[in-house]
């Protein structure tokens, strides 16, 4: 997520997450696509976190980590910087995890947060 008025990345993924993002990439449907974090209005907070695989667009902002690219747009990335993200292969509660230092309260699902 470089840009330039920083040179730190928007997000971070952790080896694991960027592990299971290049699995799920391995997919034929998946082919040539990039990881895109993004947050929307909606969930139980007010704001909730959003994954896809995607195309760069013009004015996003990108980084590579543990060989996995990664995605933000603009608006996102004022909500974003500095969140990492990380997998967990548990049974129960496993997935993808977002840590956010920015958020004031995150909703007990994990999904949604208040800004």
């Amino acid at each position: 997520m470089e840009s330039s008025a920083a040179t730190e990345p928007v997000v971070r993924l952790t080896e694991r997450a960027a592990e299971e993002i290049r699995s799920l990439l391995s997919k034929s449907e998946n082919a040539g696509k990039i990881l895109r974090l993004y947050v929307e209005k909606g969930g139980c907070s007010g704001m909730q976190y959003s994954m896809t695989f995607d195309e760069k667009r013009d004015g996003d902002l990108s980084a590579e980590m543990h060989g996995t690219s990664v995605v933000v747009d603009p608006f996102s990335a004022q909500y974003l910087r500095g969140v990492t993200v990380d997998f967990d292969d548990a049974l129960t509660g496993g997935g993808f995890k977002i840590q956010n230092p920015n958020a004031r309260q995150s909703c007990g699902c994990g999904r949604s947060f208040e800004a």
